[in-house]
């Protein structure tokens, strides 16, 4: 998917097709309900988001969309309850007519929090 470079979560969206833009702006209301102290940004081209270092991200490609959990060991730990899904080291990837359920993004949102307030107490 060719976009031009947004410089909000806001702008990006714009870009995403109607069907795969209503998928993340769900999957974005429940990242902001499970991380309300989280910074909302781009890095790398795609919505981040940010709490105590890089939290999770997502973003739209052509042929399925992305949850970016940001931990391999996270990613591990949930092997279960990820299995219908696709996978790469640290990213879930999903369809807009199937999107991820509101409970796992939470507890993964969730999980990377703890991680990163883990990481920087210690």
């Amino acid at each position: 998917m060719s976009m031009k470079q947004a410089t909000s979560i806001d702008d990006y969206l714009e870009e995403v097709p109607e069907e795969a833009r209503a998928a993340l702006e769900k999957l974005r209301k429940v990242i902001r309900t499970a991380a309300p102290k989280a910074v909302e940004t781009i890095s790398y081209r795609i919505p981040t988001y940010k709490y105590h270092g890089m939290l999770v991200g997502f973003a739209a490609f052509k042929n399925h969309l992305s949850f970016f959990v940001m931990s391999p060991s996270l990613m591990e730990a949930h092997r279960d309850e990820l299995k219908a899904y696709e996978t790469a080291k640290a990213t879930i990837h999903f369809t807009a007519d199937k999107p991820l359920p509101a409970a796992l993004v939470k507890k993964l949102v969730k999980a990377r929090i703890e991680e990163n307030e883990a990481r920087v107490t210690h």
